[in-house]
């Protein structure tokens, strides 16, 4: 098949259009290259560098590589950058995916992919209604998740006006290699960097805070199975278990090999206390399930930075 791939020169897209590529699709990747890299970028994918929000250059894009399928991950994934600025984060993730779902619809791209959140859509969950299924009601305390939710709205809306065939995956917080301390670093790799420094870490809060961690190779399954099935609607992609900012934190000191303590200070604004998701869906649906343990997956993120660091010191 002939699949576009949003944001394909970030970390968890590029990984993904790497795998389509090995099992024989044809690819290509959009991205503005605003917080991708272009080393991410697969040789064998076609390369348009085009940001969401220019509905002139998607359209573009799509009359010349004429997709079957799209899988849009580009977005505006900051929470902190979402608060303190909605607008951007509104014309990112909102007006630019619009673009893509309107230049679908015009060329009948046979299936949409849709990355969506589900760190940040449902909003603060009590512990008693954790890990949070699909049907869970959806009360976002941040402009991000606000975003990524209004976008599932449209395609729902783009299936019943215009057939669009559409599958959305609320993804947790996804860690492991390409993903790196100095771009679109998630806390993982952040710790990862610094306790390999030698540096100190802080943990905002007291280190209670939860979220579901799932490994980057289960991420790209779950793109994979996507493709061969029908279903339109909504699915969680998680572990189910909800893993602690100082149970994150032990497992990459253990991992690296440091008896370093980390420093606390402040909740951000924005942030959810609990939330990891059912992924029973999943199972049922796409035939999927968390295939890689948290401690393996850091233990692969962590050897994985020390190559890339101790790489770039000896270019320097």
């Amino acid at each position: 098949m002939k699949i576009l791939i949003t944001g394909g020169a970030g970390f968890i897209a590029s990984n993904v259009a790497d795998e389509y590529l090995q099992q024989g699709h044809e690819v290509a990747v959009l991205d503005n290259l605003s917080t991708g890299f272009r080393h991410n970028l697969n040789p064998k994918a076609r390369f348009y560098e085009v940001d969401i929000r220019d509905a002139a250059g998607v359209d573009r894009v799509f009359d010349e590589f004429k997709p079957e399928v799209v899988n849009h991950h580009a977005a505006q994934m900051d929470v902190r950058k979402s608060t303190r600025d909605p607008v951007f984060d509104a014309q990112c993730n909102i007006l630019g995916s619009l673009n893509v779902i309107l230049a679908a619809v015009r060329t009948s791209v046979k299936r949409f992919i849709y990355i969506s959140t589900g760190g940040a859509v449902y909003g603060d969950v009590p512990k008693k209604d954790l890990p949070a299924a699909e049907s869970y009601p959806i009360n976002p305390i941040s402009q991000y998740g606000i975003s990524k939710h209004t976008v599932e709205h449209y395609l729902y809306l783009y299936n019943r006006l215009q057939s669009l065939s559409y599958i959305v995956l609320r993804y947790p917080n996804v860690f492991g290699p390409r993903q790196t301390p100095h771009g679109e670093a998630g806390v993982v790799a952040i710790f990862s960097g610094l306790l390999l420094d030698g540096k100190p870490c802080t943990i905002f809060g007291d280190g209670s805070k939860t979220r579901d961690y799932v490994f980057i190779g289960d991420i790209v399954r779950a793109n994979v199975l996507a493709l061969q099935t029908d279903f339109c609607g909504i699915v969680n992609i998680g572990s189910g278990i909800g893993t602690s900012d100082r149970q994150v934190y032990d497992a990459v000191a253990a991992a690296v090999g440091t008896k370093l303590q980390p420093a606390y200070t402040t909740v951000r604004p924005g942030e959810v206390e609990h939330i990891y998701l059912n992924a029973a869906r999943a199972t049922k649906i796409l035939g999927w399930k968390q295939g890689v343990p948290f401690p393996e997956g850091v233990r692969r993120t962590v050897e994985y930075i020390r190559t890339v660091e101790r790489q770039r010191a000896e270019k320097s």
